[in-house]
């Protein structure tokens, strides 16, 4: 996942930029910086008015292809806490990495959840034991992981509600160290997002327990710890970088799945160019819906929030699946 970060070390060890965004920060009033919008949503839910919450991925932006500019380099250095996940956005990961943090005040969520890793076509494979969960599914036919050089760590794990709910946890907690007066507050707001999770997660459980078909066709390799906590088989057109091309052996590959499983839906994204999903479905006869991987807002969801783009994924499965 790690790629050559694109922030050159002059600009961010320059004490003007620095000074820059230190005086916007202190404007703001205390500030938090996320890098994507999954953890964006869980500050806001948890922090509630006492922090202004900062996302360095803009609307309508593919946050694996995340430039920072200066300003936002210096956004990093100054702000009160940063929440990211290492080894997914490699400009943020180079910004954490060489910015003058305090201890306490950087929270790298690939730390507070089990995170499952892949291999370059996007099998994943449990990281950890995930408490609260049932994870324990059987290799699918066809798939056998032993023997696989694992290709890096899958960070999409806001897929799967209970590892958001830890997520939320961990966010509270920081929260209330570094802000003890309002600590009740954080508690409390983690409580009642983790109650809203479990509902979601519930929902899930029960909406995908009677599909006629268990495998799900995706434009990126996105959606495993969906796959992993629903019992469900997701086959990736591409890996973990949205933007790598399949091979036409791979494409091949694909549609003989599609058409031997029977699979009815080829998924596709809001931020993800459909042309390689529209050519599969276009040469299985299958049809093609969105599947949100939910990792940034669009144009088409920007009224929406985590909560019910995940509701509208799941109706998507449901029907693509043929979920009674």
């Amino acid at each position: 996942m790690r790629r050559t970060a694109l922030i050159a070390p002059a600009i961010l060890l320059s004490p003007l930029l620095v000074a820059c965004g230190s005086s916007g920060s202190a404007d703001a009033g205390p500030t938090v910086v996320t890098s994507a919008y999954p953890f964006q949503f869980l500050v806001e839910r948890v922090a509630g008015d006492h922090y202004a919450v900062e996302n360095l991925t803009r609307p309508g932006g593919e946050p694996h292809d995340l430039e920072l500019t200066p300003r936002q380099v210096a956004d990093v250095q100054s702000a009160d806490l940063v929440v990211y996940v290492d080894a997914f956005q490699a400009a943020v990961d180079a910004a954490v990495d060489q910015a003058d943090r305090a201890e306490g005040t950087t929270l790298d969520l690939a730390g507070v959840v089990d995170l499952l890793e892949a291999d370059d076509e996007g099998h994943d494979h449990d990281h950890g034991d995930d408490e609260g969960h049932d994870h324990d599914h059987a290799d699918d036919e066809g798939h056998d992981h032993d023997g696989h050089d694992h290709g890096g760590v899958d960070p999409h794990f806001w897929l799967d509600p209970h590892r958001m709910e830890l997520a939320a946890g961990a966010i509270g907690d920081t929260l209330a160290e570094l802000d003890p007066d309002h600590a009740d507050d954080y508690d409390a707001n983690a409580a009642a997002l983790v109650s809203d999770l479990q509902a979601l997660d519930a929902e899930y459980t029960v909406g995908l327990q009677t599909c006629e078909i268990r495998t799900i066709v995706t434009a990126h390799a996105a959606f495993a710890y969906l796959a992993d906590a629903y019992d469900l088989t997701q086959v990736p057109i591409a890996g973990l970088e949205p933007s790598a091309e399949p091979t036409s052996a791979q494409l091949a590959e694909i549609s003989d799945l599609v058409t031997s499983q029977g699979v009815t839906t080829i998924f596709t994204e809001q931020l993800v160019d459909p042309a390689v999903a529209e050519t599969v479905a276009s040469t299985t006869g299958a049809t093609t819906a969105i599947l949100d991987p939910i990792e940034g807002l669009s144009d088409a969801t920007a009224d929406q929030d985590y909560l019910s783009l995940m509701r509208t994924n799941l109706d998507a499965i449901r029907e693509a699946n043929r979920c009674q």
